[in-house]
């Protein structure tokens, strides 16, 4: 199985051309916000877009939640695709939701500027600014019994390929859903100290750490994260602390907009 990641920032407009990605690159399956697509149909899992938080959000696009995943991953294994395209805002959380799904490591990286001119990735950025717009790549009849949050508006317009096979038109007809989120809706959000701890948790844990517990200091200058771990005995540490320590700076930080001023982990147990 063939893993290509479509990657570039939130509003940019990945979501509105996946289709035409898909089609460019002859995937068999779309991963996109928490949701399995293929062609016009959802197949499973749980929009993102449909979560009250931006961290809800966030962490419903990783698949953090183990009955979401083993839904995704149910139907991934029954059918048995050669390529899936996995759309996400950079690389490390596309290497994320393909390690939380047990999928292959993203094998090629599509950026947004490689299918859409600065002009309209600025448009995009645009609307999602002033509107909250989002765009689910699947039709309105597919979205209304899953997405229960407001404003749902079908879209029907062409997208161009890059590849068409020859003889094919290179202009893409496809039906889309715009939904504008329930965290757009209510504006500025709070993120809980417990909610933090889950994700350094998950973030922290590697094949020589485990069993973290996690406590977060708010300071003015950013979230300070203690983090007391169980090491792996005989194994040497350091790497594996210092990967987690950025791992979960950099994760914390783009999952939520806030600043981790110091990540401290502490090995407190050992285990065979």
């Amino acid at each position: 199985m063939e893993v290509i990641a479509f990657i570039g920032p939130s509003g940019t407009g990945k979501s509105h051309r996946a289709l035409a990605v898909a089609h460019d690159y002859q995937t068999d399956l779309i991963i996109d916000d928490g949701l399995l697509i293929r062609g016009s149909r959802i197949l499973a899992g749980v929009s993102a877009k449909e979560q009250p938080t931006r961290v809800g959000a966030i962490k419903t696009a990783l698949f953090l939640d183990p009955q979401h995943a083993a839904e995704v991953k149910k139907q991934i294994a029954a059918l048995a695709p050669s390529r899936i395209l996995l759309i996400s805002t950079s690389r490390e959380m596309a290497r994320r939701i393909a390690e939380n799904l047990e999928l292959p490591e993203p094998g090629l990286f599509i950026d947004i500027t490689e299918v859409a001119t600065p002009r309209e990735i600025a448009r995009a950025q645009q609307i999602r600014k002033r509107m909250g717009k989002h765009v689910i790549p699947v039709p309105t009849v597919e979205v209304k019994p899953r997405f229960k949050g407001p404003f749902i508006e079908p879209l029907r317009t062409f997208l161009r390929r890059r590849h068409a096979q020859p003889g094919k038109s290179k202009n893409l007809w496809v039906e889309q859903t715009i939904v504008r989120p329930t965290f757009n809706i209510w504006g500025h959000f709070y993120v809980a100290n417990s909610v933090i701890e889950q994700l350094a948790a998950h973030l922290v844990k590697n094949e020589a750490l485990s069993d973290p517990r996690v406590h977060v200091e708010n300071t003015p200058a950013g979230l300070i994260l203690h983090i007391e771990v169980t090491g792996r005995y005989g194994m040497d540490w350091r790497p594996f602390l210092l990967a987690a320590q950025k791992k979960v700076k950099a994760g914390i930080e783009e999952m939520t907009s806030l600043p981790v001023k110091a990540v401290n982990i502490t090995v407190k147990h050992l285990v065979r």
